[in-house]
């Protein structure tokens, strides 16, 4: 049964990581980002709502607490998706997913803060190494010549910032209630704050255009399906495998990138994702946060 669930997890990842190309080829389309977003969330909604209806047992959803974490999880969520699609938009695919997956950077840093963390001169350095990474990723330096702009780097830093809330808001969430009661509430939170930037006659005009089936993929694979089997292969796969698996999804979606989307990463920027994945992912597995504990690896 491990051996499946590390096989879940690792198919959530590459779901995860190919969401980010369809995304990008729906924005390429002229779909606005936040469209895109709020289709993803949508459609990974149905399923989770389907999820809560065949295990209705034990889902909490009488508990105000679970709502109240649910809801920042959902805050969280839809900060998270937004922003990655803003950063691809701005930038690459490849750039964005690596600055989302920076996410752990975040984690520790509030982890410190609410001392659910012990602080270390190891760790320090770690989160300090993987800040030099963002900064060769990124040629923040050369701004000019590098393709990015501050937006696009921003927003993925922001996409990593959100997906840090939804963490800890479904850490928070979790001992009160089912994982399929928090998704459910989370993803319907996030359907209603997207709508508020979302243009409405894209949202409408999607299901009659021929862009539809990639609509329907990107949810399915990116929140649908995907967040249903991340949830269940966690249940037996141990949190330091599963953070060593998540790395998985920014390396397809550098792939998915560079070989469907023709994107070019130079030889600096191939090093600053290399040192950011690798600082990152041995973060997550030696972290002392009940986070992980609890088999909530940072992703992405």
């Amino acid at each position: 049964m491990k051996n499946v669930s590390a096989v879940f997890v690792a198919s959530t990842a590459v779901c995860w990581g190919i969401s980010g190309g369809i995304g990008a080829m729906l924005m390429n389309n002229g779909w606005d980002a936040y469209v895109v977003s709020w289709y993803r969330g949508a459609v990974g909604l149905l399923f989770v709502l389907l999820w809560l209806l065949l295990r209705p047992k034990r889902n909490g959803l009488a508990n105000a607490r679970l709502w109240f974490w649910s809801v920042i999880a959902g805050i969280g969520v839809a900060g998270n998706f937004s922003f990655y699609f803003l950063s691809i938009n701005e930038g690459s695919v490849a750039v964005a997913a690596t600055l989302m997956y920076s996410a752990p950077i975040f984690v520790y840093l509030v982890s410190f803060a609410l001392k659910l963390e012990v602080p270390t001169s190891l760790k320090w350095g770690a989160i300090v190494l993987a800040m030099l990474g963002i900064v060769l990723l990124t040629q923040v330096y050369d701004i000019a010549t590098s393709g990015l702009t501050f937006m696009g780097i921003g927003a993925g830093l922001l996409a990593g910032v959100s997906y840090a809330v939804f963490i800890f808001g479904f850490k928070f969430a979790a001992p009160h209630g089912s994982p399929q009661a928090i998704l459910s509430i989370a993803f319907a939170v996030l359907v209603a704050l997207l709508l508020i930037p979302s243009s409405t006659h894209q949202v409408a005009a999607a299901w009659a255009s021929d862009d539809w089936p990639l609509f329907v993929l990107l949810g399915v694979l990116g929140a649908g399906l995907s967040f249903v089997l991340y949830i269940i292969g966690l249940n037996y796969t141990l949190p330091a495998i599963a953070s060593v698996i998540a790395m998985v999804e920014p390396v397809t979606a550098s792939l998915f990138g560079v070989w469907i989307l023709g994107e070019v990463l130079n030889g600096v920027q191939l090093i600053g994702m290399v040192v950011i994945l690798f600082t990152v992912t041995a973060l997550s597995v030696r972290s002392d946060t009940h986070l992980t504990r609890r088999g909530l690896p940072y992703r992405s």
